[in-house]
């Protein structure tokens, strides 16, 4: 009877110790989950029509934000103070730094270096608003960027004085995948 009691003890014990390196293990991947949406990804909701087609208002994003340096066509978050109702907005990178660009609503189009951009992904063709922030041609100063909605005609963006250009500091990183509505999980473009 006793040896029959010690292999109990023992399967008893053997199933406690497995339990807590179960949990162990679970605790290990929750922690790196959470170092890396802390460190390198964030996630953030869209909110408003200014990124239709591209994004729509409640989508979810997750943002790449570790050692991110701007470039023409990225999607990118921005947390600049004066932005609207001091909400993240999200808008797409047209120009950087030392780049001159033309926003010509005459001609719908908008050119930077001279060469006009191909936006596939814009809403609409026409730009019925050039934006009374600034004179072009405008060449972008040192640390900033020039941003737009692909919803041209309802963004909020560069073109208005109450955003203007945007310090490179104010954004919180690139949009690199949807997450949320589940169909239409994917990549951003």
């Amino acid at each position: 009877m006793s040896e029959n009691k010690t292999n109990n003890e023992n399967q008893t014990g053997g199933f406690v110790i497995e339990i807590y390196e179960w949990l162990e293990a679970v605790a290990f991947a929750l922690s790196i989950v959470v170092i890396l949406f802390t460190f390198l990804f964030r996630v953030v909701s869209v909110s408003g029509p200014s990124m239709k087609p591209t994004l729509q208002s409640g989508d979810r994003i997750v943002l790449n934000s570790l050692f991110y340096m701007p470039q023409n066509g990225d999607i990118v978050v921005i947390t600049q103070p004066n932005s609207h109702d001091n909400e993240p907005l999200i808008k797409r990178v047209i120009g950087v730094e030392g780049q001159t660009i033309v926003v010509d609503a005459e001609n719908d189009t908008v050119t930077v270096d001279g060469v006009k951009i191909n936006e596939p992904y814009i809403l609409e063709q026409d730009i019925k608003y050039a934006g009374e922030a600034y004179e072009y041609p405008l060449t972008i100063p040192k640390g900033k960027v020039f941003v737009m909605g692909d919803n041209r005609n309802d963004s909020f963006d560069s073109r208005n004085p109450g955003l203007g250009m945007v310090e490179e500091k104010y954004i919180m990183g690139k949009a690199v995948f949807r997450i949320y509505p589940f169909e239409r999980v994917g990549g951003v473009d």
